[in-house]
């Protein structure tokens, strides 16, 4: 599916509608405060015409992008992010007025619930995030005016607010419940235990020698 969606993208990003990046403002988010933040690179597809960039480097930006994002919000509840990146295009430089191509992260989220360790989306939210469209360069192209490190840094602040706002629109999830008690965490402990998932997950999705 994911990569029959590159595929696709590959050949209409030249006149793919952008995301709005300029998103600051908080959120109602009820009694959300962000638990582990966990981000997975699998079975990640390079989109045609891709510029390279390591699975490695593609969650840590994202990571550090929903962390700063949801960050933010200090409710007495404790909720869990779980994000597998599924593709990428990172754009090469296009010939301009002619071809030039965006730039764009695929992802899916999950997000649960500590006090009674639930999913609390049915199914995954599929997020396709953009550079912005005040990132972008429609004349020359994204892939001629920045390096591929700036193009992703664009991708995964557009997809970190995707994420936000997906989180507003259900209210229900992040209603503070009657008696409800706020859960002491360590951030630094937190982070720690995401890494040490993360880099278990990569070691088990690497092909073996």
């Amino acid at each position: 599916m994911i990569t029959r969606r590159l595929a696709a993208l590959g050949l209409v990003l030249t006149l793919s509608a952008c995301v709005s990046t300029d998103d600051s403002g908080p959120k109602d988010l009820g009694d959300f405060r962000l638990g582990y933040n966990i981000v997975q690179a699998r079975t990640v597809k390079q989109g045609p015409f891709s510029r390279e960039v390591s699975d490695e480097q593609i969650t840590s930006a994202l990571r550090e992008a929903v962390g700063a994002r949801l960050g933010r919000y200090d409710g007495d509840g404790l909720y869990h992010i779980g994000i597998s990146v599924g593709g990428f295009v990172l754009a090469q430089p296009g010939i301009p007025l002619i071809y030039t191509p965006k730039s764009v992260l695929i992802f899916e989220v999950n997000v649960y619930d500590n006090a009674t360790g639930q999913r609390l989306n049915a199914e995954p939210k599929q997020i396709t995030a953009f550079e912005g469209i005040e990132n972008v360069a429609p004349i020359v192209g994204s892939g001629i005016v920045r390096d591929a490190e700036a193009q992703l840094a664009n991708l995964v602040a557009s997809g970190a607010i995707q994420v936000e706002r997906w989180l507003a629109e259900n209210p229900e999830w992040f209603t503070p419940k009657p008696g409800q008690t706020r859960v002491r965490i360590d951030r630094a402990q937190l982070d720690a235990r995401a890494d040490a998932a993360i880099r278990s997950s990569m070691a088990t999705a690497a092909p073996a020698n």
